[in-house]
């Protein structure tokens, strides 16, 4: 538009800056306000509403969870998508709730009973899983609590729980259509198994870590029908039923079909030929242990060998004889040792670092186990999970994330969903006295008589928590609820959980809603990092609870911290003093507004006709228009590191820094071009407390509800574009802050103090900044030229000239000495770095990264020599 379209205007009345104190203390604001806003039920979406809807469901944290930094990362992102978007006219649901978490809450309860000096056996199951409902209620849900603190704005009426009663039917009916379809079985496969937990547990649960283990080179067999294999697991050669080779290494081929016989045992097993073998890896022969390795379970099937399991769920030794009763790893050095007995260690490398997966809760070393399992056949429900983002149907952001996801879901294995725990959903299978296997759904009775047991498992927490964007809704029954929110617009989660929740939660929504995502886009996020680019952990001194930086900088200063580093898809890394900078921003932003409330500021009335508006009010309206619609196009992009920065930078540089200061001698001065300026700082205000809120809520409302008198930012407007532009004001206030930057660098370079007034001319003839002079003098500390006025320093700047009489404020002399020294020393820092640079000889040695430095350093001191220069050349005398 051109620069004489008339501006966006805003009404409403205003309060007295004296309802603000003089500092702004975030413990006193927070806490208050978040009760305000929930007792208002202004997160309470309707399903009625005939607003488009805007769905987000909170990926469910566990009940014995509380709140860490990735929490507060992922939430602050989601409630700033869900505040914009009810701002914005849409019936906003933020679904809150919790996960069962069936191993981690089982050990906590445990934990207690060990205390007791009791078992959860001495219980019984019915007793047990009560006594986990009362510690639910005692003591889960505290991150609840700490939500609030930190400003989620989700709809606490609709709060949901993986075992409550609704999504327990919802559990049950999605069991049962799949068993009935074919896509849920029972089979003897190779598991991840905790031998402390005594139970199963899915890959998420298994974390991997460089372990220094023992490998051993074994001879099997005896002559020329003798063969070598290394393994880190010696125990489990109890267990071996054959030894692979590659069919086409030639070294092997006169074994391949014999059988050989198996040390420190009464048996003989085969050697067999599969592909799977790498010829070039060790000796290009494994042993084969189907019982407990995935691999060898692989090669077993094809093969037709029998799986022997050696040990029980607890990790002991159960083949008869010397080692029967032996821990895993007891018989691991028994073993080896009785095989160094015999000679058969050809080889061993200790310490030898390799790759182990242990118990995400207990850090057990996990055991793959042979065992009778219940598994998700999944790949007509994975292909479909797959064809949705490839369709179309579902994006994911940031893009270039897709293959991750596509190299799941195209190559998923079938999924165990069976957990040897107490704690969660009940297998719905029931078993007869006579073989029968009946699978039981939510409105019918399990069979009666005698002889009839139920399925002791249950389901992997990621069961239900799969089901989630639509149970939460109240699937099964066609509630209003789903017909509204469903399906959801964003699943926000962090990139690392992709393979387990995300795929899980498309596969089911799919199947179960007859082909309807269960939502539009995944938003993948990094992982939240130390300042040095470190994972946190609780047992690192680099792991911080949220909480404590909440105290001491209010949940607005960790919020806007976490959002200025969520770049799609990419770590963050966050420290302490970067908190700090962000309350330096909030306390910026509330003593701005008092500051400009002191001076009049409002939103009352429409804004002022453009003929009225000075060039200042015109270009911070250009400016304020450009900073909307690049802050709606980096929220609709999930770039909220680019929204937040760009809002960071325009109210502290260009609204509080420059606009503020250049209206001050407008204030001052009165009349009517005063009361123009207040209400274009009213306005600017304004919208910018609007952009500001979704991720700095309780300052923002603070100082929104003060400015305006409005009810709440909450529930108000979120602005829009206008498409005033005004280029020549925006070119004018550029030359003004060139103008006023150069002439603050040349007085410091002089060492003048900041608020060292200086007699000056200013000749602005030319340069049509005439009406700007009082604000420049003002902003420069410039004084009128008096008698006896004697220019000591001329600065050309940007078509003007500032002449400065600097002969009462500076020690020519002195300071002549000192840049005359500094010069030298940059001209003798060229000297060295043109030297080095034109040595052909250390030019052929040297690393590229010392080469690159030592061109910096040529740059910087030619750079300190012009500025030196110029700087000598202006001293007088």
């Amino acid at each position: 538009m051109t620069e004489n379209t008339q501006p966006p205007a805003t009404t409403g009345p205003h309060s007295a800056a004296t309802e603000l104190p003089t500092q702004y203390a975030p413990a006193e604001v927070e806490g208050p306000l978040y009760e305000r806003w929930v007792e208002r039920g202004y997160f309470e979406a309707d399903a009625a509403s005939d607003k488009p809807p805007y769905t987000i469901v909170i990926p469910p944290p566990n009940v014995t969870g509380t709140l860490h930094l990735g929490h507060a990362f992922q939430h602050t992102l989601m409630d700033a998508l869900t505040r914009r978007k009810r701002m914005q006219g849409y019936e906003a649901l933020w679904l809150p709730g919790m996960d069962h978490a069936g191993i981690a809450t089982q050990n906590k309860v445990e934990q207690q009973l060990a205390d007791e000096g009791k078992s959860r056996h001495d219980l019984g199951r019915e007793e047990f899983v009560e006594r986990v409902w009362k510690w639910k209620q005692e003591y889960g849900g505290r991150i609840l609590g700490q939500m609030r603190r930190l400003g989620d704005g989700v709809d606490w009426s609709r709060e949901r729980f993986t075992m409550d009663e609704g999504l327990s039917r919802a559990v049950l009916t999605i069991f049962k259509r799949l068993f009935d379809d074919g896509l849920i079985y029972r089979a003897e496969r190779i598991i991840n198994w905790c031998p402390r937990c005594l139970t199963a547990i899915s890959d998420i649960e298994v974390d991997y870590q460089e372990d220094a283990g023992e490998l051993v080179s074994i001879r099997y067999g005896e002559g020329d029908d003798s063969i070598v294999v290394a393994t880190t697991r010696a125990e489990t050669m109890l267990g071996d039923t054959a030894v692979a080779v590659h069919p086409e290494d030639e070294r092997y081929a006169h074994l391949i079909g014999k059988r050989i016989k198996l040390p420190l045992t009464d048996r003989t097993i085969p050697v067999v030929a599969d592909s799977h073998v790498d010829p070039e890896f060790g000796t290009g022969a494994v042993k084969v242990t189907p019982a407990h390795d995935p691999n060898d379970f692989a090669i077993g099937q094809r093969h037709d060998l029998p799986s022997l399991s050696v040990m029980d769920e607890r990790g002991v030794i159960t083949v008869h004889g010397p080692f029967e009763g032996l821990d895993r790893f007891e018989a691991r050095s028994a073993i080896v040792a009785a095989l160094r007995e015999q000679g058969r260690i050809v080889a061993e490398k200790r310490p030898y670092l390799h790759s182990v997966g242990h118990c995400s809760r207990c850090k057990t070393t996990v055991e793959p186990r042979l065992s009778m399992q219940w598994w998700v056949k999944v790949e007509p429900l994975a292909k479909a999970a797959g064809d949705a983002v490839r369709d179309g149907r579902v994006a994911i952001h940031p893009p270039e994330l897709a293959k991750r996801y596509f190299d799941w879901v195209d190559n998923m294995h079938d999924w165990c969903i069976s957990r040897q725990l107490w704690w969660g959903h009940r297998i719905p299978v029931w078993y007869g006295p006579d073989g029968e296997t009946v699978c039981v759904g939510p409105d019918e009775q399990p069979p009666a008589g005698e002889g009839w047991t139920q399925d002791q498992d249950v389901l992997d927490t990621w069961f239900s928590s799969g089901l989630w964007p639509f149970s939460t809704l109240g699937w099964p029954e066609n509630t209003k609820d789903l017909e509204k929110f469903y399906p959801t617009d964003v699943l926000l989660t962090g990139h690392d959980i992709i393979f387990f929740w995300v795929a899980r939660m498309m596969m089911f929504g799919l199947y179960a809603m007859d082909g309807k995502e269960p939502f539009h886009t995944i938003a993948l996020t990094g992982l939240v990092r130390d300042e040095h680019g470190k994972k946190m952990s609780k047992s690192n001194p680099n792991s911080v609870d949220p909480l404590d930086w909440m105290d001491a900088y209010g949940a607005d200063a960790v919020r806007f911290t976490l959002a200025r580093g969520a770049n799609p898809g990419a770590d963050v890394p966050i420290g302490e003093d970067w908190v700090q900078a962000s309350r330096n921003f909030a306390n910026k932003i509330w003593n701005a507004t008092r500051f400009a409330l002191i001076n009049g500021a409002t939103v009352e009335g429409p804004l002022p006709d453009a003929a009225e508006l000075s060039a200042t009010d015109r270009w911070i309206l250009s400016r304020l228009n450009t900073v909307v619609a690049e802050a709606d196009a980096a929220y609709d992009g999930y770039e909220f590191a680019k929204a937040s920065d760009l809002l960071f930078h325009f109210a502290w540089d260009e609204v509080f820094d420059w606009y503020v200061e250049l209206s001050k001698t407008v204030f001052a001065a009165g009349g009517r071009p005063a009361e123009v300026s207040q209400r274009v700082l009213g306005e600017v205000l304004d919208v910018t407390l609007k952009l500001l809120h979704p991720v700095m809520p309780f300052v923002t409302e603070e100082l929104w509800t003060t400015l305006t008198d409005g009810e709440s930012l909450v529930i108000t407007t979120w602005p829009q574009d206008s498409g005033y532009r005004d280029e020549a004001a925006e070119a004018e206030l550029a030359t003004v802050r060139k103008l006023v930057t150069e002439v603050r660098r040349f007085r410091a370079d002089q060492g003048l103090q900041p608020g060292q007034r200086v007699p000056a001319t200013l000749d602005l003839s030319g340069t049509g900044l005439a009406a700007h002079e009082e604000a420049v003098r003002q902003l420069l500390r410039l004084t009128p030229a008096g008698d006896g006025f004697a220019a000591t320093a001329s600065l050309p700047v940007a078509g003007a000239v500032v002449a400065l009489d600097l002969s009462g404020a500076i020690d020519f002399a002195a300071e002549r000495k000192r840049l005359t020294k500094d010069l030298g020393l940059a001209e003798k820092e060229l000297k060295q770095a043109t030297a080095k640079l034109g040595n052909e000889g250390f030019l052929a040695k040297a690393p590229a990264e010392v080469v690159e430095k030592i061109k910096a350093r040529k740059a910087t001191a030619e750079a300190d020599i012009d500025r030196l220069t110029t700087q000598l050349a202006n001293l007088p005398g």
